[in-house]
């Protein structure tokens, strides 16, 4: 049935918008912390974090839905940054800084951004369509 589908496609819009917005979610935590160093010479500082999406079929509409897998923290190097009189210097004189690359994240939310945009038309589209539809059913 055509409605059926129109609401499908809405279904799927609306679960690729919710995943992005989680995405941003990360990609906003991970820029606020893009400059965070170690609190002393034992530990880490932030670590950058990622995430994994997934299909999942909605058996009740019969159709694949895109979720979130998993948040995942990017094991990649820290930088270093020479700072011998901070408190969090090793015996070299080097601070441990967040493995967050802001260009990258930045990068990351424009795709992200536009994803959101592309669900929305779709799901506008489909809006639209069963409007017509209802319209001329009417008639």
């Amino acid at each position: 049935m055509p409605a059926d589908d129109l609401k499908n496609a809405m279904a799927i819009a609306a679960s690729g918008m919710k995943v992005q917005t989680q995405r941003l979610k990360v990609i906003a935590e991970n820029v606020a912390n893009a400059n965070a160093v170690a609190s002393d010479s034992q530990t880490d500082p932030y670590k950058r974090k990622y995430m994994t999406f997934k299909s999942v079929f909605n058996r009740e509409r019969g159709v694949d839905l895109v979720k979130v897998d998993q948040v995942k923290e990017d094991n990649s190097d820290f930088k270093l940054k020479y700072e011998p009189t901070h408190p969090a210097a090793d015996n070299k004189g080097y601070v441990k800084v967040s493995n967050v690359n802001v260009f990258l994240e930045m990068m990351n939310w424009k795709q992200a951004q536009r994803t959101y945009e592309a669900n929305i038309s779709a799901y506008q589209a489909a809006k639209s369509m069963a409007s017509e539809t209802l319209r001329l059913l009417r008639n």
